[in-house]
């Protein structure tokens, strides 16, 4: 009864003093010891400590999706609502640094902060039309490198910034709209002249090669040929049934049929 006893109080003893935590794919754990915290980090898998004494915080290292609906000055100074996502991921290196120096809501402290900051920068250099067109791409770019720039040191990593939704103002969509029907429109105009151009050098490269061919047969044709063909004809007609009336001043016949056709 009494090794009973004590069996219960060493499994009661063990359980109060010790704990597990698992650290699942995708995140790190860092252990908080007496408020001290660890630099090194706890990788996926099972982590055992003492409740009463140490802490395992948890943080996601995966890429991590957070959208924000903001509204973007342009150059012109109108707002542009839009829907922004963000990719990004923590440098597992530095979890223990940005629980220490940040805590666990570095999401609302700093990546939104940074990020608001950020956007109206490079937003305030660009057109309000420019987010609707070729240069979004340029944007996004240039809002990423500015959030990099200061989260980088800090540990974290910005993988993108994605302008989802760009709602205009209603008359600058529209006007958004017939410049890029007018652009299209000159395109395709710019098509067809140069199709055009390439039927003209065409017609033009046939016209040249037309007269060429004329331009050789008239130098081929010699005084000599001719009365060489003429009398080729003679010999012909000599040869051919029936009568003929040959009417010739011995360069070239002229036939006369008799029965007058």
């Amino acid at each position: 009864m009494k090794f009973y006893k004590f069996s219960l109080y060493t499994i009661v003893f063990a359980i109060l003093f010790t704990s597990c935590a698992v650290v699942r794919q995708g995140e790190v754990g860092v252990k908080r010891k007496m408020g001290k915290l660890s630099p090194k980090t706890v990788e996926a898998g099972a982590s055992v400590f003492n409740p009463l004494t140490t802490t395992i915080i948890k943080l996601p290292i995966r890429t991590v999706n957070v959208e924000i609906q903001s509204n973007l000055p342009s150059k012109e100074g109108l707002n542009v609502q839009s829907v922004i996502s963000i990719l990004y991921h923590i440098k597992k290196e530095d979890a223990s640094s940005i629980i220490e120096n940040i805590g666990k809501d570095y999401e609302e402290v700093v990546i939104k902060s940074v990020f608001r900051s950020a956007s109206a920068d490079v937003c305030s250099r660009f057109f309000a039309k420019d987010m609707h067109t070729s240069k979004r791409s340029e944007i996004e770019m240039e809002i990423r490198n500015k959030m990099s720039e200061l989260l980088s040191d800090r540990g974290f990593e910005i993988e993108a910034v994605l302008l989802k939704t760009i709602q205009l103002p209603p008359g600058l969509y529209m006007a958004v709209e017939n410049k890029l029907e007018a652009e299209q429109e000159a395109q395709r105009m710019e098509f067809v002249l140069q199709r055009e151009r390439m039927e003209a050098q065409r017609r033009k490269v046939e016209a040249e090669g037309i007269r060429d061919a004329q331009v050789i047969l008239q130098e081929g044709i010699s005084p000599q040929i001719i009365q060489w063909q003429s009398i080729e004809a003679f010999k012909e007609l000599s040869n051919s049934p029936g009568t003929r009336i040959i009417i010739t001043d011995g360069k070239a016949p002229f036939l006369i049929q008799p029965d007058g056709k």
